[in-house]
């Protein structure tokens, strides 16, 4: 029972808290406009024609427009473009980005700053005529501080940003072309943690405890030395956790790095289950007044690649089921966005991936934050050249001079998130089989172990050994090995393999002394919806990886049986069932999770996009994704395909994916076409039928229980659309996207899965249509239209909204077809 003293120290407390609280919000209104969005009302133009040459002048016509911006994917697919088919066939060129912005009076007294996640390529910027600087790499962030050339008040500012991506090619995929990541203004007090300014270990964890070191770099601008107290308190969803407190005097002009440390009792650790994270917030005050505020996110996870156990995550053992991903957003290009990001790793997610390999270079911010709170296992990697180029106009041109800032800036960037577990130093380095390779390995894991011990080194390798494969099932042989230099120096503290799955299970033989990864697998092709008549042969296309293609199937399509794979690769089928067998694999990563621009194997032009992806283009499944769900996931799984459309009396292989049952019965129109189940090692079961008009039906049994049923019809003539979003409500900000699917459909509500109709969209209310697109890779439709042509009877349509709430209504409309309307509501 309370007396009146214990509720007099309730009310106490209580106000304390109120206090304490009101402190904190205090100082987050405070420091909320630290860093801000700049990324609206530029102006760009393009120098599209000779008479531009190189300049801007009073004649230049601008048009309005928000970053991040691509404007390479608003152009036509051109088959004579520099960018080739391997850039997708879309022209890069020199444009021009034009702000005019003006900052508070109050703020004359500050450091502000322009943050810029991503160029590309070759910027250059200047503030009220003055020049900043220049950076080639379209992939790594950078900023510039321009509080001396700013006016303060009601006098303009004017910020110009020339980018210049008209030598082509300079990358092997589709790069796009822009300011196509995030831009922020970042204010603050001359006394600052500076940018990317802490770092924070876990060097010990266990569940009972986790101790944390934290480093922070101060800097000071003023013009006296600072006697300051930096105070560091830890969060876990907003409730403190721990803070430490230190005082510090800092010179004139000087930047200073101090070093704290704290211990978690009970820490929540970070899993790809249960991504748990943490926030610091950082605060320097002086004479009592709080300064500056900085929050930085982190988890607490203990982890090791071991050399017979893979990967442990917080002592249990994880297998890697990863994916390589390009950085486009398909019909969105290469301009970042949050939502299409999530969107893709939520679709990834359904399918069991657990991790993303940034391939071939730093990703955008946006995607580590995601992968941070949706828990995948990241490979972070720099290059995909390095000295020696790949294309004439690459990165390898700015190596000598950007190389080692671009690298250390790429980790003090990434060195907090969780999510992050291997740092890749470069992808198929052709220095790899000599010593000049092992040269510069040794520099750029030196620069990496200077800025963190805390992540394994490897670089894609291809292969790290080389076998005679014939009769390599018999007997390991050391006289059949030929190892390339880079994975025999030791450099590495993970060896990654590209391809040569053949070879894994020797890997302890060859390199006992160090774990397992493999950076990069498979290469299998698909195009979604298309079938070749025999599914049982396994097809290299091209027969080299040096020969031209010339042969393959009409509309460059390809097989959506995993039978047809690269020379280098593999079926996707093929190099699980290794990966899975030993438990000193790690993992994988597969090329690739999504089909994404150029590069479209084993076809050139008029392939424009590619074949690779588990998921196509547009978002959409292929078969296989059913394949790794009922491998990767604990969901009852039971896909058979392909559709049941077909000429009278041709034979068609069916297959099913199926997992948590011990059989799968086949019936066509009511009858048993035969009970299949997997043997040993199999991943999927196969009948061969017959075609005749109706319905296929699989059950799946186990213990003569019946799992789960599907079935497929077979469609008649297309007779109407449906549409079907993602979401439909999303945020009224100006940068929420709803992804639209359309089915076209026949009048019984069958989908009609030849049907390639070209639909119309319309959209009234305050929003937009950014994009449209079928997943197939021949398509030269523009991607930035209000029509688009579907693929085997489905299509996509991307919706923006505006800064107003209200009603979105979308309508498609195809000749002949019933029309379709639906609502997204913006809040």
């Amino acid at each position: 029972m309370f007396q009146p003293s214990s509720l007099k120290k309730i009310g106490l407390l209580f106000v304390c808290f109120l206090l304490l609280t009101a402190c904190k919000n205090s100082n987050d209104e405070k420091f909320s406009n630290r860093k801000v969005s700049f990324n609206s009302d530029w102006s760009f133009h393009l120098n599209d024609s000779l008479a531009d040459k190189d300049t801007i002048g009073t004649a230049t016509k601008w048009q309005t427009l928000n970053v991040p911006h691509d404007w390479s994917i608003e152009g036509k697919f051109d088959e004579k473009s520099p960018a080739g088919y391997g850039g997708g066939s879309l022209n890069g060129g020199l444009g021009w980005y034009k702000k005019i912005f003006k900052v508070a009076a109050e703020d004359s007294t500050k450091i502000t700053s322009i943050t810029f996640d991503g160029v590309y390529r070759n910027s250059e910027v200047w503030v009220n005529g003055h020049y900043l600087g220049k950076r080639p790499n379209g992939y790594i962030g950078f900023q510039y501080q321009i509080s001396k050339f700013l006016n303060y008040g009601d006098k303009e500012n004017e910020i110009i940003v020339k980018v210049d991506n008209s030598k082509q090619p300079n990358s092997r995929w589709y790069s796009g072309s822009g300011i196509f990541r995030n831009v922020w203004i970042e204010t603050t007090d001359k006394l600052h943690v500076a940018q990317w300014g802490t770092y924070i270990t876990t060097p010990k964890v266990t569940a009972q405890k986790a101790s944390l070191q934290i480093e922070t770099t101060i800097q000071n601008q003023n013009s006296a030395s600072k006697k300051a107290t930096i105070t560091t308190t830890i969060f876990q969803e907003g409730t403190k956790v721990t803070s430490v407190t230190q005082n510090i005097t800092i010179a004139v002009n000087a930047n200073q790095t101090i070093k704290q440390a704290a211990d978690i009792e009970t820490p929540i650790l970070w899993s790809v289950e249960k991504p748990e994270l943490y926030t610091a917030v950082t605060e320097i005050s002086v004479d009592d007044q709080v300064v500056d505020q900085y929050k930085t996110n982190f988890g607490i996870r203990d982890f090791k690649f071991d050399l017979n156990k893979g990967f442990l995550l917080n002592g249990k053992q994880v297998k890697i089921k990863g994916v390589c991903m390009h950085h486009d957003l398909g019909p969105l290009g290469s301009a970042i966005n949050t939502r299409a990001i999530e969107r893709q790793l939520e679709i990834l997610k359904g399918m069991g991936v657990n991790g993303i390999r940034t391939s071939h270079n730093p990703p955008a911010p946006e995607l580590l934050e995601l992968c941070d709170k949706m828990g995948f296992i990241v490979m972070d990697e720099a290059f995909d050249m390095w000295k020696q180029s790949k294309t004439k106009y690459d990165y390898g041109n700015d190596w000598d001079k950007w190389h080692k800032k671009d690298l250390i800036d790429q980790l003090l960037r990434d060195r907090n998130h969780p999510s992050i577990f291997v740092w890749s130093i470069g992808n198929e380095i052709p220095q790899q089989w000599d010593e000049s390779g092992v040269t510069i390995a040794k520099e750029l894991s030196a620069i990496v172990r200077q800025y963190d011990k805390t992540r394994p080194i490897t670089a894609a390798m291809n292969p790290p050994v080389n076998m005679n494969l014939e009769g390599i099932n018999l007997q390991f042989d050391k006289a059949k090995v030929d190892y390339n230099p880079m994975a025999a120096s030791g450099v590495l503290d993970l060896i990654g393999y590209n391809y040569a799955h053949q070879t894994y299970e020797y890997h302890q033989k060859n390199f006992p002394n160090k774990p397992f990864i493999a950076t990069e697998t498979t290469s299998a092709l698909e195009t979604r919806g298309y079938y070749d008549a025999n599914s049982d042969s396994i097809k290299k296309w091209p027969v080299r990886w040096d020969l031209k293609f010339t042969q393959g199937n009409p509309g460059n399509t390809v097989s959506a049986y995993d039978q047809v794979q690269a020379p280098w690769g593999s079926t996707h089928e093929a190099t699980w069932k290794v990966i899975k067998k030993h438990d000193f694999l790690s993992g994988m990563y597969i090329w690739t999770g999504f089909d994404y621009i150029g590069e479209p194997t084993p076809y050139e032009w008029p392939s424009v996009s590619s074949y690779f992806g588990i998921v196509d283009l547009a978002g959409f499944p292929k078969d296989v994704y059913y394949m790794y769900q009922s491998e990767w996931t604990d969901k009852t799984v039971l896909h058979i395909f392909p559709h049941w459309n077909w000429k009278a009396g041709q034979t068609v292989d069916v297959w099913a994916y199926y997992n948590n049952a011990d059989e799968v019965e086949l019936f066509l129109n009511g009858k048993s076409v035969g009970i299949r189940s997997k043997k040993e090692g199999d991943l999927h079961v196969m009948w061969r039928v017959p075609f005749q008009p109706g319905t296929l039906k699989a059950i799946s049994r186990k213990n003569g229980k019946t799992v789960l049923e599907t079935e497929i019809k077979t469609a008649g003539n297309p007779s109407s659309l449906k549409l079907t979003a993602d979401r439909e409500t999303i945020k009224a900000d100006g940068n929420d996207l709803s992804f639209v699917t359309v089915d076209i459909l026949d009048e019984k509500g069958v989908l009609a899965p030849k049907a390639n109709n070209e639909i119309s969209f319309s959209l009234k209310g305050n929003g937009k249509i950014v994009g449209v697109c079928s997943g197939d890779p021949v398509s030269h439709e523009p991607y930035k239209g209000s029509k688009h042509t579907a693929l085997n009877g489905k299509c996509l349509v991307v919706v923006q909204s505006e800064n107003k709430t209200g009603r979105l209504e979308l309508t498609a409309n195809a000749k002949g077809l019933k029309k379709s309307t639906i609502v997204i509501t913006a809040e």
